[in-house]
């Protein structure tokens, strides 16, 4: 008979050594993002470093027309003016100062932004006075060019964008979003600084392309817009089971899927000042909501219709950021769809990430403080950005 081998004296702790390297990742992955947060002030309001420049091209071949959306600070400070012009606050002063420095800003833009046709660029000239517009709180110069191309030119015209470079060391990897109506034909491209041009001409390759490349930016959005991944992570911490956290999943993409499109439509435009807040006041109610009701049976029946119509605002947050305004047409549905399917693509993946660890730390004697101790930071950064937010739009 062999006798009973005594116990060891570490096994009593291999069990809550799992939950403990949960909390480790989440609290690790959350100061991450929270740091970021703070750095960047308001995720709305601060410059991150990047820039989307917008571009809306038509007319005929022969004598193309572009409208361009590019950011006032960055095109003034890009064209080499003085801190008067790209400081300057307040719509009637930015336009006066676009007025004041229009040959300046014409012959940077004409410079980098380029029309051709059988390998021949199309001179190019503004037309009519600058103006302005908000995206995403941000104000952007709006210019127009008009191309005229070389006589007897017979190709199809090719757009290219060599606009805000990393070389010029005030942002980088900028994008510029090209969608273009030439002769009858439409299309959409990103343009980067791998992959710089676009020729207007409907083929199978240019849509599959045109699918990536607006997939790619759906999950960049999501990515790095932290406010609608701190919203995830508050509505991940507040779930209690898997069906819960699929039914608010599905509740959430469904409403912002609906306004995401109708806006990016331009069936519903709602400003951006009152869009930008809400997002960050959701956050903070969905974390709040979830931490003092997660242990009630009627948990349930606040989070979906509250999940449902925050979904809606977060929408419009969605179409703010990808800057389409163009007319109803087939490829315009297929890029929101392709965009719409990136950010899904990466809100799947945090959840397949996050949700087991929280679940591992709500079987550990150890949740009663830890949910708390993830939320509270989410409350104090979401009502930060509600504060910035609404500071500039006042």
């Amino acid at each position: 008979m062999h006798p009973t081998p005594p116990a060891l004296p570490f096994a009593p702790a291999s069990r809550p050594g799992r939950p403990r390297g949960a909390l480790l990742v989440l609290l690790t992955a959350l100061a991450a993002l929270l740091g970021a947060g703070l750095l960047q002030a308001a995720p709305a309001a601060a410059h991150d470093a990047t820039s989307t420049a917008y571009v809306e091209v038509d007319g005929s071949a022969a004598r193309p027309e572009a409208t361009l959306d590019l950011e006032y600070d960055l095109l003034m400070k890009s064209a080499w003016l003085y801190a008067e012009a790209y400081d300057a606050k307040g719509r009637a002063e930015q336009l006066r100062q676009l007025e004041r420095n229009a040959d300046a800003v014409s012959e940077y833009v004409t410079g980098r932004f380029v029309i051709t046709r059988d390998d021949t660029a199309c001179p190019a000239r503004t037309v009519g006075d600058a103006d302005l517009r908000t995206r995403g709180e941000r104000p952007y110069a709006v210019l127009t060019l008009a191309f005229t191309c070389p006589a007897g030119a017979t190709g199809p015209v090719t757009v290219s964008s060599a606009l805000f470079p990393d070389a010029e060391s005030f942002v980088h990897s900028t994008k510029t979003i090209v969608h273009y109506d030439i002769d009858g034909r439409r299309g959409s491209q990103i343009l980067t600084v791998t992959e710089p041009s676009v020729t207007a001409a409907a083929t199978e390759r240019q849509e599959s392309h045109q699918v990536w490349e607006f997939f790619l930016l759906g999950t960049e959005h999501l990515l790095f817009g932290l406010d609608h991944i701190l919203f995830l992570l508050s509505l991940l911490i507040g779930a209690r089971s898997l069906r819960e956290i699929a039914l608010t999943a599905t509740a959430f993409t469904a409403a912002h899927s609906i306004t995401f499109l109708l806006a990016a439509c331009g069936v519903v435009d709602v400003p951006a000042g009152l869009v930008e807040p809400l997002i960050a006041a959701s956050i903070a109610v969905v974390a709040i909501a979830g931490l003092v009701l997660r242990d009630r049976t009627d948990n349930a029946r606040w989070r979906l219709p509250t999940v449902f119509v925050f979904g809606l605002v977060h929408g419009l947050g969605f179409a703010g950021s990808l800057g389409i305004d163009e007319r109803w047409s087939w490829e315009l549905l297929l890029s929101l769809l392709s965009f719409n399917v990136g950010i899904e693509a990466v809100q799947l993946g945090i959840i397949v990430v996050v949700f087991p660890l929280l679940l591992l730390l709500r079987r550990s004697p150890v949740h009663r403080w830890v949910l708390p101790a993830l939320t509270a930071p989410i409350v104090i950064v979401s009502l930060y950005w509600f504060w910035d937010r609404v500071a500039i739009s006042a």
